[in-house]
């Protein structure tokens, strides 16, 4: 394995890779050497070579697994900079709320109470809060142990390997886009709700293009273009916005839940609490998870925090709690406000308030989404400018990304570039085409992170026995084998519930057999998940039950942009990322035999 083959401060460069020059570059025009400044690429020639060797270099890469000291010290120097760290718990809690609570309580809720669990939808939304939160909780150990601007891609990087961190991170950035996107198109939608207007009143139609791509949405480049001046300008002032629009959005969803109680009818609640019975419930859960999707962004958050073995954890799990708290709440208070036969599938609470009488309270609603959606457009921007960044440090990704910028400490290329990305998708892509390309990459990610968490307890290099290791290989292929098995039963049973007598006990074996007869061989130093392996085994079941509620659609594009991602992997970023691990495995290997040659001379004398 490559363990400990990659990073250098000597790589120097957001742009360096081969000559270490990266340091001493002050203009701002960009050259090949930004983009491509490995070896293999100084000329055709090189590059035939490295196709030519693609076997040795795809071998080296795929299972090449970094180490922590890599991902913390080496990564980091290659960006010039470093990021400044002003954030603290207080910052993080804002940053998880606004990443979290946009427009999905007032999208979702309406759909999953009327026609899938009805009043008991409350329980749908418990139940998808506390599955993220398993998720969640193994982030927290991730990005205590491991406070880099990489997030779950630095995680994979060190448990899993490479390869698997490229393909997982080139999804969660194509999914960024199309969320970053989406929140910018709904962002003109409810704007034109709070002025009285139709959304297409503010967007330009251009007959001559398709029609899903003909209505152009220059508020949604604005709006982008306004969070991305945020997200460069300074991390701190970022968070001061988002902690008081957050702050805002929260006393408007309080206003929100206080008025609805005032019209709320507990015969709502009782008659009929569970119309749709478990599957219904359950099956709500599924949808709603979607609700509590973006803290994963925040965990990009650790090069900037400056505690992390105390904020991170306080941040992310506290930010969780308080937004199933207030999702639950809210959701009562609509099925107490209405039979849930009658709730609005698509308005739910602006329907609800005008039954009631209140029909001034749809702006109320209008203006809380907005509020959210800023937020959300900010956090969603910080996130994928951070992943961008740490993928341009390991040279998978053209290290001008890697850049940050000394002045404001922050990102400033990678920002610019994914609101360019972001800007280009909203102006010409309509809601309804960014709704069905919803994909799974979340959950794929989620379910990784669980298994890297695992791994990362009960697998070191060299330590962990043989023995240990097939054990540990076979109770993983069982737990993920009992959780795909539940998943498909769930999906083709239509409600039966004989097959979970098989596929659960074996999940339940697997974990217990993994906890008794497997040693841990690396216990976490600051900050750990409860309860390992049960929680992020847990985690693995439940993200990829969920999975079986994708469209077909959604698994679809999921396979065409990766077999993208792989094209691009087999005649770039493998050479690229080949090229700036044999570099830096030089420089240790110099560094190492300099330290040799300087202790004998100092015996010798």
């Amino acid at each position: 394995m490559a363990n400990g083959s990659e990073g250098s401060a000597a790589n120097g460069s957001g742009g360096g890779g081969g000559n270490g020059n990266g340091a001493k570059k002050t203009s701002c025009l960009c050259s090949k050497e930004d983009f491509l400044p490995e070896e293999s690429f100084k000329n055709w020639g090189n590059y035939v070579h490295a196709l030519a060797s693609m076997k040795t270099r795809l071998k080296d890469r795929l299972l090449a697994r970094s180490l922590d000291r890599l991902e913390l010290e080496e990564m980091r120097a290659r960006s010039q900079n470093e990021m400044k760290k002003t954030l603290n718990w207080w910052d993080l809690i804002w940053f998880g709320i606004g990443a979290v609570m946009g427009a999905g309580i007032f999208v979702l809720t309406g759909e999953a109470a009327r026609n899938l669990a009805g009043p008991a939808v409350v329980i749908s939304y418990l139940i998808s809060g506390l599955s993220a939160l398993l998720s969640v909780l193994c982030y927290t150990e991730f990005a205590v142990e491991l406070p880099v601007a990489g997030g779950s891609f630095a995680y994979l990087r060190v448990e899993l390997g490479d390869f698997m961190a490229y393909i997982a991170a080139g999804n969660i950035l194509f999914e960024y886009i199309v969320a970053g996107a989406s929140v910018a198109r709904s962002w003109t939608s409810y704007f034109a709700t709070l002025c009285n207007h139709s959304p297409n009143d503010f967007r330009i139609i251009v007959s001559s293009l398709a029609e899903d791509y003909n209505k152009l949405d220059p508020i949604a480049v604005f709006v982008s273009i306004v969070a991305c001046v945020g997200a460069s300008w300074s991390i701190k002032a970022s968070s001061r916005f988002n902690s008081i629009t957050s702050i805002i959005h929260l006393l408007v969803l309080l206003f929100i839940l206080v008025a609805g109680l005032t019209k709320a009818n507990p015969a709502n609640f009782t008659t009929s609490f569970t119309p749709f019975g478990i599957h219904g419930i359950l099956k709500a859960s599924a949808v709603l998870f979607f609700a509590y999707v973006g803290f994963d962004g925040v965990a990009t958050l650790g090069e900037e925090t400056k505690n992390p073995g105390r904020d991170i954890p306080i941040g992310l799990i506290g930010s969780m709690v308080i937004t199933i708290v207030t999702y639950c709440g809210l959701a009562a208070t609509l099925c107490l406000m209405q039979p849930y036969s009658q709730i609005d599938a698509d308005a739910s609470f602006t329907v609800a308030f005008q039954a009631a009488g209140m029909n001034w309270a749809k702006y109320i609603v209008a203006l809380g989404a907005l509020k959210g959606m800023s937020t959300v457009l900010l956090a969603n921007l910080i996130g994928q400018a951070r992943y961008f960044t740490h993928i341009g440090r390991t040279h998978m990704a053209p290290p001008i990304l890697a850049r940050i910028n000394a002045k404001t400490g922050t990102p400033v290329t990678a920002t610019i570039i994914m609101t360019v990305a972001n800007s280009i998708v909203a102006f010409f892509t309509s809601l309804d085409v960014l709704a069905n390309l919803l994909s799974i990459s979340t959950l794929f990610i989620f379910s990784l992170v669980a298994l890297a968490l695992i791994v990362r307890r009960y697998y070191v290099t060299g330590e962990t026995s043989a023995t240990d290791r097939n054990k540990l290989i076979g109770f993983l292929t069982l737990i993920i084998g009992a959780s795909i098995a539940s998943a498909g039963y769930w999906v083709l049973s239509n409600g039966g519930w004989i097959g979970y007598v098989v596929t659960v006990p074996i999940w339940l074996c697997a974990t217990l057999g993994l906890q008794l007869t497997v040693k841990q061989a690396k216990k976490p130093r600051l900050w750990g998940v409860p309860l390992v392996p049960w929680l992020p085994s847990a985690s693995i079941a439940v993200n990829i039950f969920i999975l079986g509620s994708i469209d077909g659609a959604s698994y679809l594009r999921f396979g065409i942009w990766t077999l993208v991602l792989l094209v691009y992997y087999i005649f770039v970023a493998l050479h690229a990322s080949y090229d700036a691990a044999q570099e830096t495995q030089s420089i240790a290997n110099a560094e190492t035999n300099m330290e040799a040659g300087t202790s004998k001379t100092a015996e010798a004398g």
